[in-house]
This record gives structure tokens, C-alpha cells and sequence, in this order.
């Protein structure tokens, strides 16, 4: 066991290695997730989850990290910058031609990156501590990630249920070592979204029904990632040319202005995903889908997806002959909901598939 002293010269020890290796900030959090539990049961309970039914399926390991952890007692939580682009501004959503990417998507995908660089804090720790029980965690398990960073004061849970950080706003990648070291805790911070409810007022498919409340069945990430059927024609309109994800509730909101610039050359924008049309994107291949998504985030909707989200992108896309003609290309397309979403495009432009 070590000693009070020796774990804070630790802690410190950790924090500069985890610099060292590209995090932004790193807080320590117990693993008390209790005041937590109102809050997801009664996201659950609504049914906000949609098709994500591992939300519920894990459920109780969310709320107990030393249930998915054996002995942990203390959870390292680490933040690391993504975003390239300068301006924090909508003009990309209003160009109708383009294709919106979210820009956690843009560059290479972030679980393997931080998962190795959670591995070599890890290993740095072994050698100075020796042997010690951890696990690391990047998106990949039923952990309560923000809630995790809220309490070791890496931000707060904003209206967007976002993780906003005063310094830093909010375009930056989480993850988590587990741990069973007895290291000193961080305080929360406190909120400040106070009165602002940009971020609710902006929502494109008005997937916030109150602060801190989002219908997951309603946001344009989750259709356009998550569900994996025909996307509801009622919302359809309302997605514009936002094809992977949605950004539009992090960009207005007022903290993202200090918002800084990633320094990871692999979250740098790849083949144009940050500046293509959306009858470009449409008109590749499997091949070419697959070849230009290797190693990332947009992989997870399979091409038969991204053909459907880019459909209805087309659709909502100002009327050209363009537009018309790549629609038509797909039209006979094996897939049948790459087909039903082809024929809606189509009609909204006054063609009949």
C-alpha cells in the first residue's frame, strides 16, 4: 500500500506523463456513481435510447465501474483535442451541395489511438508502482464516460449533454483507465451553461425536449449512425446535408470559442470528407467506400448506411441536374432502404425514380 504522500507525488508523476503522450488533461474520479442513476433510468424509461439497447442491457455496469473492472477504486479520465477547423461557425450546413461530416469523423477513427496511449500511461505507472490492476476504456464498454470526467472536474454535463470544459469547450475525445491505485481525487467544477439554450434552440430535428434531456431517437448522430433501418420521412427534411453525425449543438455553444486546435496529425481530414458534395461521396464505390473509410469512425454505418444518409442529403440538396443524376445512378440499387431513400430524394426534386 502506498502512502498519502507518495500517491499525490504519483498523481503528479501521471499527469505529466499523460501530457507527454498528447492528453489535454487527465482528473481522477471514485467510482460513486449513484447520484447518476435517476438521471439514465429515466432516459431509459422514455425509450430516448431507441435501437441502442445495450444502453439497458448494461445498465447496472454503467453505474458500478468495479463490476466491469474487478477492484478498481479510482477511474483516470483523459481528454484529447480532435478538432481542425478554425472557425466555429454553420455556413458548412447551408452550402445544400456539400456533405457535412462531424468532426470527430473526419480523420482517422480515435479508439485505437487512445487506447494505445491510455496502454503506455499504463505501462509508465507499472514501472514506477510495479504490478497494479487496471484496464483501459475508450468508447468501447458500458462506462459512463462524462459522467466519469464531470467528477473528477474535467467540465460539466451541459443542456446538449455534452462534456463542456471553460479552456476547452467541448471538440475533444474522452477515455478512461481503471484503476485499483488509491489516488488523490479531483474536485468537480461547477456548471456555467447558466441561462444560454443555443444549443437547445439550434437542434435541427429538436431532439432536446429539455436541458439535459435529449431523444436520442431524434438526433441526426444517432440516425444517421446508430439506426440501422429506413430513417423516419418526417425527419428527413430537417437533416439537410449532415450525412455522418451533427455538430450543430457544440458550435453554438458560447464555450466552444475557446475550443483548441488538435496537435494529432491523424485526426487531420482524409479524402476530402471535410470539403466533398454530396453527389461525389454518393457516387463511390464499395470499394472505395471501404478503401477510404479504412481506419475510421464512419466505417460503423457500412455502406449500405452511408449510401442512405447521403440519399437523403441529396434530397435536401438545392434541385441541379447533378443532383438528379447521381440519385438516378442508385436508383436500382440491390439494397432496398438504399432504394426507398433514393425514391424519396428523388420526389423532392419532382422526379419520379
Amino acid at each position: 500500500m502506498i502512502s498519502s504522500e507518495q500517491s499525490r507525488l504519483l498523481l503528479s508523476q501521471i499527469r505529466q506523463w499523460a501530457a507527454e503522450l498528447g492528453f489535454q488533461q487527465l482528473a481522477v474520479s471514485d467510482i460513486d456513481l449513484t447520484a447518476y442513476r435517476p438521471h439514465l433510468e429515466a432516459w431509459l424509461a422514455r425509450n430516448f435510447h431507441g435501437e441502442m439497447d445495450y444502453m439497458e442491457r448494461h445498465k447496472d455496469l454503467r453505474l458500478a465501474p468495479d463490476q466491469l473492472h474487478p477492484n478498481t477504486i479510482r477511474v483516470l479520465s483523459v481528454r484529447m483535442d480532435y478538432s481542425f477547423d478554425k472557425e466555429q461557425t454553420l455556413t458548412p450546413m447551408r452550402d445544400g451541395r456539400m456533405a457535412y461530416i462531424s468532426r470527430y469523423a473526419r480523420g482517422r477513427d480515435y479508439h485505437k489511438l487512445l487506447r494505445k496511449r491510455l496502454q503506455q500511461l499504463a505501462e509508465k505507472i507499472s514501472g514506477e508502482v510495479g504490478e497494479f490492476g487496471y484496464r483501459a476504456f475508450v468508447d468501447s464498454a458500458p462506462v459512463l464516460e462524462r459522467a466519469l470526467a464531470e467528477k473528477g472536474g474535467l467540465g460539466w454535463i451541459g443542456k446538449n449533454t455534452m462534456l463542456l470544459n471553460r479552456q476547452a469547450g467541448s471538440f475533444f475525445f474522452l477515455g478512461e483507465l481503471f484503476t485499483d491505485l488509491p489516488l488523490p481525487i479531483d474536485e468537480p467544477v461547477s456548471a456555467h451553461c447558466g441561462s444560454c439554450t443555443a444549443c437547445l434552440d439550434l437542434c435541427p430535428t429538436r431532439a432536446f425536449v429539455g436541458p439535459y434531456q435529449l431523444d436520442a431517437r431524434r438526433c441526426i448522430s444517432y440516425l444517421t449512425i446508430e439506426l440501422k433501418g429506413a430513417i423516419p420521412e418526417e425527419l428527413r427534411p430537417l437533416m439537410g446535408n449532415r450525412v455522418f453525425g451533427c455538430d450543430d449543438c457544440q458550435i453554438v455553444c458560447p464555450w466552444n470559442k475557446f475550443s483548441r486546435l488538435s496537435e494529432e496529425s491523424d485526426f487531420r481530414p482524409r479524402h476530402g470528407l471535410d470539403s466533398s458534395e454530396l453527389s461525389e461521396l454518393f457516387r463511390w464505390t464499395e470499394a472505395e467506400f471501404l478503401e477510404r473509410t479504412t481506419g475510421s469512425a464512419i466505417r460503423r454505418t457500412g455502406y449500405e448506411g452511408w449510401l442512405r444518409n447521403l440519399a437523403v442529403g441529396l434530397g435536401n440538396a438545392p434541385t441541379s441536374q447533378n443532383i438528379i443524376d447521381a440519385l438516378q445512378s442508385r436508383a436500382q440499387h440491390p439494397s432496398a432502404l438504399v432504394r426507398e431513400h433514393v425514391e424519396w430524394a428523388l420526389r423532392q426534386h419532382g422526379v419520379t425514380a
